[in-house]
């Protein structure tokens, strides 16, 4: 009998994407918990007893200071060693979204170079709310969070701060060179040189996702979590599926499958 995996989802004042990515997982074949950060904070529930992390996306705390920064400071201060240990486990984490704003502020992601931030998420350039389909390339189809996923795929976006950016040009070098770029917008045939609508904000290389140089912490802006059904799609009346789920769902079984064989 195989092992029953355990996934939490990380809530906080403003999160609003909660529900679906536990829906997420619990189709996938995991069991979920939506907990409140404060819970951790008060060590009435301990992180190293699930197998997956998710932060979904939302307006966490308002985004009052900048988008991610208040919950980023939650994890970089008082669950650091936690996460950590969680992360050096190989266990699997996402930030989707607002997720993946505090990941990247909190100093998760790129990761390797203790708490300090490498990477941002900024102001779209269209300096407004972009909420739309976009395509993405996969471009480390290797990684246990993307392995069998097409090359291209298809994700809903909503954000006003999901503009990529690197501190350093070296920064961005090691992030190709290291296989840590997950997802780029592209058009329908793949496209990674394309400007604006296809890359919705404006991103350095068109970057939509990373991961760590592990490979178990993914981040992205693109919500998988809303399109795990094919009739989450927008066409699916024109469509002729070849499957019951949508792009996303796969993300979330790699997961689960994964820790089932490693955990």
């Amino acid at each position: 009998m195989s092992k029953k995996i355990k996934t939490i989802v990380l809530r906080a004042a403003g999160t609003n994407n909660d529900i679906e990515t536990a829906h997420a997982f619990k189709i996938a074949g995991s069991d979920v918990d939506i907990v409140h950060i404060n819970k951790l904070l008060r060590k009435e529930i301990d992180i190293l007893d699930y197998d997956i992390l998710a932060i979904p996306g939302g307006f966490s705390y308002g985004d009052d200071i900048s988008a991610g920064k208040i919950f980023a400071n939650e994890l970089k201060f008082k669950l650091y060693n936690k996460i950590l240990k969680f992360i050096n486990l190989r266990r699997p984490v996402i930030g989707i979204c607002n997720g993946f704003q505090i990941l990247v502020k909190a100093g998760f992601l790129p990761g390797s170079d203790g708490i300090k931030q490498k990477v941002s998420l900024v102001w779209n350039d269209s300096a407004k709310f972009e909420c739309r389909w976009v395509y993405l390339k996969v471009k480390n189809r290797k990684n246990l969070w993307l392995s069998d996923l097409p090359e291209i795929i298809r994700l809903p976006v909503a954000h006003a701060e999901g503009k990529f950016v690197t501190d350093t040009n070296d920064t961005l070098n090691n992030l190709e060179r290291n296989g840590q770029i997950a997802f780029q917008y592209c058009d329908e045939k793949g496209d990674t040189g394309c400007g604006y609508p296809f890359n919705p904000n404006g991103s350095i290389k068109n970057i939509a996702g990373i991961v760590n140089i592990e490979g178990n912490v993914l981040g992205m802006m693109p919500h998988p979590e809303r399109f795990v059904s094919f009739y989450q799609a927008p066409n699916w009346t024109r469509d002729n599926p070849n499957s019951k789920f949508g792009d996303g769902f796969l993300l979330f079984y790699n997961a689960v499958e994964y820790c089932k064989r490693n955990l």
